[in-house]
């Protein structure tokens, strides 16, 4: 069995470790899901989501050079969701402003406009302290 990149497939849990689980895929076929691929949300004791001997499902999400299969199991169920169907309420999608987009952007541009007040607040307190500005 050829196992490909973006497929899914039905395996067994055959450990679980601090970092991931093991899933075998077929006889001399196994990969690991790492914690961060189980779920969506924050994942501090694998037992919690996952049993030795449990069939998952598992999406292929990349092979290295050393032939390691990485896994992932909430791609695997995103993927798997059904199409939302017509009779489904759906909100319409607004156009979110480019502020939103990238919040790395916004809390920039709001660090550098304190920090000049900052710079420009203790410029002028300096100048007081000093009694205006000095004469060479």
């Amino acid at each position: 069995m050829d196992i490909v990149v973006g497929n899914i497939y039905e395996g067994k849990v055959t450990g679980i470790t601090k970092f991931g689980a093991f899933v075998q895929l077929a006889p001399g076929k196994s990969g690991m899901v790492h914690i961060s691929e189980i779920t969506n949300s924050f994942v501090s004791d694998i037992s919690q989501h996952l049993s030795d001997g449990q069939i998952v499902k598992v999406k292929v999400i990349g092979i290295d050079q050393a032939n390691r299969i990485n896994l992932s199991i909430k791609k695997a169920v995103e993927q798997q969701q059904p199409p939302r169907t017509a009779a489904a309420p759906q909100r319409p999608r607004q156009a979110a402003p480019k502020e939103e987009e990238d919040p790395f952007e916004t809390k920039l541009k709001a660090f550098m406009q304190s920090s000049e007040s900052r710079i420009s607040d203790l410029k002028s307190q300096n100048d007081r302290r000093s009694g205006g500005k000095r004469r060479r």
